[in-house]
């Protein structure tokens, strides 16, 4: 009896023991398959989101690139206004030194231009103005010369009728003579003292002149 318990215990050990091996694999398989199904879904959802994630990554910096390319063309603008602003404000001042300088320069140089044309004795523009003017004074004086000599004959022809009529009268006529004669004097007179200038204005130029070519 002991013995068939034994063998009956054995029978039915060994069994259940087999069953619960061929649950473990049934188990194991289902967990296995689960777990490679889940893995694959989840690593095609990863890989789609780091598809989108880079994907609006790249609009993100496309955009911004842009924004950052305007910004740079920008400054860059900036960059260029003002280096020009500062050359021209530069030039500018430059050139306010230059000409003012020029000039001052110009102006020594026709001081000493004139200094040296006056120690070598060369006529200078002054004096030849001068000259010039006092001519046109003379030519002026010389006309009012004639002037006066026409108005003084032309009263002169006048009177000789009269005096052929009347014998008497020629006496009154005198003092009209005498007052056209006192501006005819005092034009002569003019006309000497402007003659001499000129001739001494014309000396001087002259011997200013000779001196130079000697």
């Amino acid at each position: 009896m002991p013995q068939r318990m034994f063998q009956g215990c054995c029978h039915y050990l060994i069994p259940l023991s087999s069953k619960e091996t061929i649950m473990a694999k049934k188990l194991k398989s289902l967990a296995s398959s689960v777990t490679d199904n889940q893995l694959t879904s989840t690593i095609k959802e990863s890989t789609q989101q780091i598809w989108l994630a880079g994907l609006g990554a790249y609009a993100k910096a496309q955009e911004e690139g842009g924004k950052i390319f305007e910004a740079l063309v920008q400054e860059g603008e900036a960059l260029q206004t003002r280096p020009r602003q500062s050359a021209d404000e530069k030039i500018a001042a430059i050139t306010d030194k230059t000409t003012g300088t020029w000039g001052r320069l110009e102006q020594v140089f026709e001081d000493r231009v004139a200094r040296a044309v006056a120690s070598l004795g060369i006529p200078t523009r002054k004096d030849i103005d001068k000259l010039s003017k006092r001519m046109a004074e003379l030519t002026e004086v010389v006309q009012q010369l004639a002037d006066a000599q026409d108005d003084t004959v032309a009263p002169a022809a006048e009177a000789k009728p009269a005096a052929a009529t009347v014998a008497k009268k020629p006496a009154a006529r005198k003092p009209p003579v005498k007052k056209a004669a006192a501006p005819i004097a005092k034009v002569k007179e003019e006309v000497k003292a402007l003659a001499s200038e000129v001739e001494r204005v014309a000396k001087d130029v002259k011997e200013k002149g000779e001196a130079t070519l000697s």
